[in-house]
């Protein structure tokens, strides 16, 4: 141990291995600057680090050897999840092959379609329905029990790092059920674990704190304070009377939490979903979201995790406006020190609404606009996921480019929920909130594209670009830079599903989380099938984004003025040589100017998706329907 280390304590720690001491030293003072923000007035601050230092200890010394192995090639290159051979898909265990070994069985076909990064939806066991899809957690220490055991999850875990697949868990940080161990010793009256919830006596702070928090769930969870019988006593529910908010004031909650991550790193997870981030810090006044203290907490829970298990990453689940995005990666002096991955939830609107619109005014306002991530951390770039979407069109945006925010997000809705004349789209209003208008929409990737209504139709001209709009809104994501990922079925060309089970009732978002149809996927290699033509397009997109260096999420992407507003252009400066993308956002051919190659300096251009080279000769070039194209100098010998 160093003079250093043991000062940080007052007690060293039983003799530990010269890496991890390095780390120690490295990012102790990262954690203990975000535990000063939220516990540093407190008396007994300086046991709470001893107590923290000695499971940082345990941790490292029960993390077996491949693990420790796999967290030295993660220090020696802390870019793995940056680089373009990354590629994610985010399943339900249960929808996708029944169980966790039938996850292992089925990892070949992950393979196969190129995924290095595995998100398996909620797993550790909820209460019982309704459980908000598994987001209602009754223990952290336990699997579903129709999914296996945590040995099976700690046996997947490593079949898939053998197979250079990493996989990520959801883990709830801001509630658990009212189940829960907690929970319930707070039920029969325990004070210690009644202070890991926000509760109270009557309604005088809850309806203070109500004037200014909005609802998640309007139609069938009002409000955010439920009161508890057993109890007697109002509990800080934000989004179901079932899900009981955390006291994240109370540091025995921060080291809780401290304890699953690192027992979830050491059975080999490698990611964890931070979910509903944004919510677990409440002040007075506020919506109680995105307030400063959540960075310092996750800084530092990060921090811990770089100690004791460095081949984690951290991704916040935090769908909320950019301006209070980029804090969860880190602003100022947290640059870099918070979560590793976010969502970036304006370019996956953007998508949609430029779809629907067939104009990309507001997509290249809205990329313009959103501030630049650390260089060592990566958007998720995603086209949905398994919740609904939320139209989080900024209303300066949105004026920028001469429209209304709220015109354009009524607009929105009533497209993709097929009410809007000349809808192409097949999708369900989610929690229509008739005070603020908000109206959220489900659906699978190809129902909104267009599928559902080309088939029902029998038009194949229909059919195609509907499969056009699939591939180019994966081209984007794949563009884009960052960590994309696929939502399983929709590279199978998946729609909605209708036939829902009675425990889904009441729930739309069960729509777009269909089953995996294996006999359907029998038909991945066909061409001449939709699933072939989606399957193989997407491989072979993924295929040349390996091959792509300038893909790599450090290099930022520059959204570009073409000429033409139906067509978004995207710049990316590498140091081996600019990448030009181009995406026509329209079922109409459009043209370019020659100059918009001729200007970035791309003299010898080659089309990489295609691998066709582009001919200069003339005024411009014309860009087929939904066109998606990758341009680089072509390199010496004209090969690929």
């Amino acid at each position: 141990m160093t003079p250093d280390s043991k000062s940080r304590s007052g007690q060293p720690p039983a003799k530990v291995d010269a890496v991890f001491e390095a780390r120690l030293e490295r990012y102790w003072p990262d954690l203990l600057e975000g535990l000063q923000v939220v516990y540093g007035e407190r008396q007994n601050f300086p046991a709470l680090l001893e107590r923290l230092q000695a499971r940082l200890v345990l941790a490292n010394r029960t993390r077996n050897a491949e693990l420790k192995a796999l967290d030295l090639r993660r220090m020696l290159n802390p870019d793995w999840f940056q680089r373009p051979d990354m590629l994610g898909y985010q399943v339900y265990t249960e929808r996708f092959a029944g169980t966790l070994n039938g996850v292992r069985d089925r990892a070949p076909y992950l393979k196969e379609l190129g995924v290095t990064y595995l998100h398996l939806m909620p797993l550790l066991e909820p209460r019982p329905d309704p459980n908000d899809g598994g987001y209602a957690v009754r223990s952290f220490e336990r699997v579903r029990p129709d999914l296996g055991a945590m040995d099976d999850l700690e046996a997947l875990a490593g079949a898939l790092r053998a197979l250079g697949i990493s996989l990520c868990l959801d883990l709830v940080i801001n509630h658990v059920a009212q189940e829960h161990d907690w929970a319930e010793r707070a039920r029969a009256g325990d004070a210690h674990y009644q202070d890991y919830f926000l509760t109270f006596p009557d309604r005088r702070l809850p309806d203070e704190y109500e004037r200014t928090l909005p609802e998640v769930f309007p139609e069938n969870a009002p409000g955010n304070f439920t009161f508890d019988d057993r109890m007697g006593r109002w509990v800080w529910t934000t989004f179901n009377g079932y899900q009981w908010d955390l006291n994240w004031a109370n540091p025995e909650v921060f080291l809780e939490f401290v304890n699953i991550i690192l027992d979830l790193a050491n059975r080999g997870v490698e990611a964890l979903r931070l979910d509903a981030i944004a919510f677990i810090w409440k002040r007075l006044g506020t919506n109680s979201q995105n307030l400063p203290e959540v960075h310092a907490i996750t800084q530092a829970l990060r921090a811990a995790a770089r100690i004791a298990a460095p081949a984690v990453i951290f991704k916040a689940e935090a769908i909320v406006a950019p301006a209070d995005l980029i804090n969860y990666l880190g602003r100022g002096a947290r640059w870099g020190k918070v979560s590793d991955v976010a969502y970036h939830n304006s370019a996956m609107v953007q998508i949609w609404s430029s779809l629907a619109s067939r104009d990309v005014r507001l997509f290249r306002q809205a990329l313009r606009a959103f501030p630049e991530n650390p260089p060592s951390t990566a958007w998720i770039t995603y086209i949905r996921c398994h919740d609904d979407i939320g139209w989080a069109v900024a209303d300066q945006d949105a004026a920028a480019v001469g429209w209304t925010g709220e015109g354009h997000r009524k607009f929105l809705s009533d497209f993709y929920s097929g009410a809007f004349p000349g809808s192409f789209a097949r999708g369900l209003v989610f929690q229509e909130n008739p005070r603020t208008a908000d109206r959220r929409i489900c659906g699978s990737t190809a129902s909104l594209a267009g599928l559902e209504l080309a088939l029902e139709a029998h038009d194949e001209r229909l059919v195609s670009l509907a499969v056009e709009r699939i591939l180019l809104a994966h081209a984007f994501i794949f563009g884009f830079g960052g960590l994309p990922i696929i939502y399983m079925g929709d590279e199978l060309a998946t729609l909605n599903d209708y036939d829902q089970e009675p425990r889904h009732a009441g729930d739309n978002r069960w729509v777009q989380r269909p089953r995996q149809d294996w006999v359907r996927a029998e038909c991945r290699h066909d061409p001449n099938t939709l699933e072939g033509r989606v399957f193989q397009g997407l491989v072979n997109m993924v295929r040349v984004r390996r091959s792509t260096p300038q893909l790599h999420a450090a290099t930022p992407s520059r959204a570009i003025d073409v000429g033409n507003d139906h067509v978004l252009g995207l710049e990316r400066r590498h140091p081996l040589g600019l990448m030009l993308q181009i995406y026509n956002f329209s079922e109409e051919w459009q043209s370019l100017p020659a100059s918009v190659l001729w200007e970035t300096g791309l003299h010898n251009p080659i089309e990489r998706i295609g691998g066709a080279r582009l001919n200069l000769n003339g005024s411009g070039w014309t860009l087929p329907p939904y066109a998606r194209l990758w341009v680089t100098e072509a390199p010496l010998g004209g090969s690929q």
